[in-house]
């Protein structure tokens, strides 16, 4: 991957099947294009158009599901052209409402037994790279592969780090792994092909809950290192992952 904030394209509106539409601002990762993408979903829920069933946004594009009995999908494409047409999208600021969260986090040791060689990767040491990683909050580019899991990013170029030619069995739900300078919290137990680096409390999807996912695209969550016995204690508080005010 090349500099993940150095490109920018012009949107592209896609039909998917009957009635459904991607509008993708980009075919890779930049920071304008995932500003744009959280910028337009929050412009549309505004809106509430009719027949406007779910909005899913990725990394660089927005997924509209539409209600094929509530809606003209010709009308609902001049709409979207008409709206992409209305600003610089690219250059929007992030939508209002944002959270930014703090997470503690045990780096390195059984909690991280990947870390050593990620670090490698980047060419830092273990400590400059958990220094890196907690330096500033990472955004929420979008939630997926399990229900409410946050990709964050992006971190500097030096984590533009490959994947694992094979695939670690498990890791625990918690787990902070790193690749392509994304970091990823696992809402559940599952097999990857990032590395893990550490391991934290968070439990992204809790489904007795209302609302079950607690992260949303767009917000900002910034990891910090504690020790094994802090980090124990805090569990034991339920202090493992809060809303900064």
């Amino acid at each position: 991957m090349t500099d993940a904030f150095a490109s920018k394209s012009t949107p592209q509106i896609l039909r998917m099947g009957l009635s459904d539409f991607l509008v993708r601002f980009d075919d890779r990762l930049s920071d304008q294009a995932n500003r744009a993408v959280l910028s337009l979903a929050a412009a549309l829920e505004a809106e509430a158009w009719p027949g406007l069933v779910e909005l899913a946004p990725s990394l660089a594009a927005l997924y509209l599901r539409m209600d094929p009995a509530q809606c003209d999908p010709c009308h609902v494409e001049a709409k979207l052209q008409e709206l992409l047409a209305t600003r610089d999208w690219f250059a929007a600021p992030l939508p209002p409402g944002r959270r930014i969260w703090q997470l503690p986090c045990v780096f390195g040791g059984a909690a991280g037994p990947q870390l050593a060689e990620a670090a490698a990767l980047a060419g830092c040491a273990p400590d400059q790279a958990i220094a890196q990683i907690c330096a500033k909050p990472l955004r929420v580019l979008a939630l997926g592969f399990s229900p409410g899991q946050p990709y964050l990013g992006s971190l500097p170029t030096a984590w533009d780090i490959p994947r694992q030619t094979e695939l670690t069995q498990t890791v625990p739900v918690g787990a902070v792994v790193v690749a392509v300078r994304q970091i990823i919290i696992f809402t559940a137990p599952s097999p990857t092909g990032w590395r893990q680096i550490g391991q934290s409390g968070f439990r992204g999807f809790q489904p007795k809950n209302a609302p079950p996912i607690l992260l949303r695209p767009g917000d900002e969550v910034q990891l910090r290192s504690v020790s094994a016995e802090a980090f124990a204690a805090m569990a034991d508080t339920g202090g493992i992952c809060e809303p900064l005010p």
